[in-house]
């Protein structure tokens, strides 16, 4: 796949340009593209094909990674599909889903097009920044659908093949739920704690005292203002209703503290440290092989639907915690390896 693979790259900042950089490090023949004509001739100065226009950049392409600020997807999603073919497979990098999503299937793009979220990033930004082993390991959620089931494999192999990523197969909306739980809600958190330090009197005093709790709750500060409010706008929702959440924590501290209450505090912190414990031991052995038919694309013939039965299965495994690690593909059936999360104890 990789050998006649030609990709391209649209929006090369942190993540867009690592994915540029490794597709480029794997032997693929990629294209980038960037609104903005430094990143271009940056790029370009590394040796790497990076045309002025975008029609030049995705033409002829088999797969167009879009990159770009997550509030510009849909628009670039609707002008990068009608520059390209249908028979290339597109896809996003964005931090929410359930948008991108319903905005393919209002313009006919769901057959072709796979929401993507890879789980990596620094609090860098920029071409500059990018690295090709940004993915290594990194869970890679993609969003399957009964249209696009077969762009799905194709791209599925690809990320495992290339990136070595673990392909987390999520339904849209609940892979927001997820996301506001385990990414945007501790970027409100850490900008919670570190401009409360900003505003103390104390402020200097305390940045003295500072040590890892204060560099590791607050890392993700350093995140561009600009992205941050992008993806906490666009799960506005899901967010929301987990600041609700907080705010209840959050009470039950301050009864706690206020009424000296030291078992109800350590039970708190006690649940908390057992789902760091957890995260921290997780184990996820590997499950069986699942084998499914490959059936014809849609309108191949006239009883040629996607089976159910492979998609409820994907939708599970990533509901349930696990990912897949290879997808292999025949002219008549698919094989998934995949690994779940051990039963407790």
């Amino acid at each position: 796949m990789v050998d006649s693979l030609r990709a391209a790259v649209v929006g090369t900042g942190l993540i867009g340009g690592s994915i540029l950089l490794r597709l480029r490090e794997r032997g693929v023949d990629v294209a980038g593209w960037d609104p903005d004509a430094a990143t271009r001739a940056e790029g370009r100065a590394r040796g790497i094909d990076f045309p002025d226009a975008l029609a030049d950049a995705v033409r002829d392409r088999d797969v167009v990674f879009l990159c770009g600020p997550l509030s510009s997807l849909p628009e670039t999603l609707r002008t990068v599909g009608g520059l390209t073919g249908t028979d290339c497979v597109l896809t996003d990098v964005g931090s929410t889903k359930g948008g991108i999503a319903a905005y393919a299937a209002g313009h006919g793009l769901t057959g072709r097009f796979v929401p993507g979220h890879p789980m990596a990033g620094t609090e860098r930004a920029g071409l500059t920044a990018a690295s090709p082993a940004l993915f290594d390991g990194a869970a890679w959620v993609l969003c399957p659908t009964a249209a696009g089931l077969d762009r799905f494999r194709t791209l599925a192999a690809l990320l495992v093949d290339v990136f070595g990523a673990r392909i987390v197969p999520l339904d849209p909306d609940a892979h927001d739920a997820a996301a506001a739980l385990a990414s945007h809600l501790p970027h409100l958190l850490a900008g919670t704690l570190a401009a409360t330090v900003a505003e103390a009197d104390l402020r200097d005093a305390a940045l003295g005292l500072a040590a890892g709790s204060f560099r590791d709750g607050t890392r993700v500060v350093g995140t561009p203002a600009a992205r941050t409010v992008d993806m906490l706008l666009n799960n506005r929702d899901q967010v929301l209703a987990q600041l609700d959440r907080v705010r209840g924590l959050l009470d039950r501290y301050a009864a706690g503290l206020r009424g000296g209450d030291a078992a109800a505090l350590a039970d708190l912190q006690q649940r908390a440290r057992g789902l760091r414990l957890a995260l921290l031991d997780r184990e996820l052995p590997a499950a069986a092989p699942r084998t499914f038919p490959r059936a014809l694309p849609p309108g191949a013939a006239a009883d040629g639907a996607e089976p159910d039965g492979e998609l409820a299965y994907l939708l599970s495994l990533g509901a349930a915690g696990g990912y897949l690690t290879g997808c292999a593909v025949t002219d008549a059936t698919v094989t998934y390896a995949a690994h779940l999360p051990a039963a407790p104890g």
